[in-house]
């Protein structure tokens, strides 16, 4: 599988989509530089996205600190031998420690490899980790965007991606998970790029705060 792992390679797929879709030729032009925005796969990276739910970047950063001081690292082990009480006193609320407890156990029982999965094709994997509860579309395609480099995964339920979408292309009003699930097609195979470029136009152009929002 090809993967985004430099700015060269944000440059070459957003040559692709500004010559495929003029629209983006100008939302590339306003937005300025694309972050590439990688790290590492494992626990620790998914386990930030989990926090980053549904929660600003400032929020979701105070939970990580509350979560590492109280758990001393933030691994599989680590999350599994809190109580809930410590939880709660960290932040977070029962869906998202469960679904850190639901991912550590599998992480340990060998059933889920987060590694490996940024080797397999998308919908594979978006399945693969969405059968856990919990772990939801969004989450899996964010994961794979920035923890294996997938060119071709297109978070449609980001709130911050419907809205810049919705501003760049000049749309009437904020599309649908499943609107800009089929617009983003049009987009394939750079549409890990797309959604980048829609990220870094929301900060520059929207000026919001650009991370990940479920929707």
């Amino acid at each position: 599988m090809r993967r985004v792992d430099s700015t060269d390679d944000i440059a070459e797929g957003l040559t692709v989509l500004a010559q495929s879709d003029p629209r983006l030729a100008r939302a590339i032009e306003l937005a300025g530089p694309v972050p590439l925005r990688r790290k590492p796969p494992g626990y620790a990276a998914l386990a930030e996205i989990i926090l980053s739910q549904m929660v600003s970047k400032a929020s979701a950063n105070a939970l990580w600190r509350k979560l590492e001081l109280a758990a001393g690292e933030i691994s599989p082990a680590a999350i599994l031998a809190l109580s809930p009480e410590a939880l709660r006193q960290a932040g977070l609320s029962r869906a998202k420690a469960e679904t850190l407890f639901r991912v550590g156990s599998a992480v340990l029982a060998g059933e889920l490899d987060l590694e490996h999965l940024c080797n397999l094709e998308g919908r594979t994997a978006i399945r693969t980790m969405t059968a856990i509860k919990g772990v939801g579309p969004w989450t899996a395609e964010v994961y794979l965007l920035f923890c294996a480099g997938h060119p071709d995964v297109f978070p449609s339920g980001d709130v911050a991606l419907q809205a810049a979408a919705a501003h760049a292309l000049g749309m009437e009003g904020r599309p649908s998970l499943r609107d800009l699930s089929v617009l983003a097609e049009e987009w394939s195979p750079w549409r890990g790029v797309a959604a980048r470029l829609l990220w870094a136009y929301y900060a520059a152009v929207m000026r919001r705060d650009a991370t990940p929002v479920e929707g």
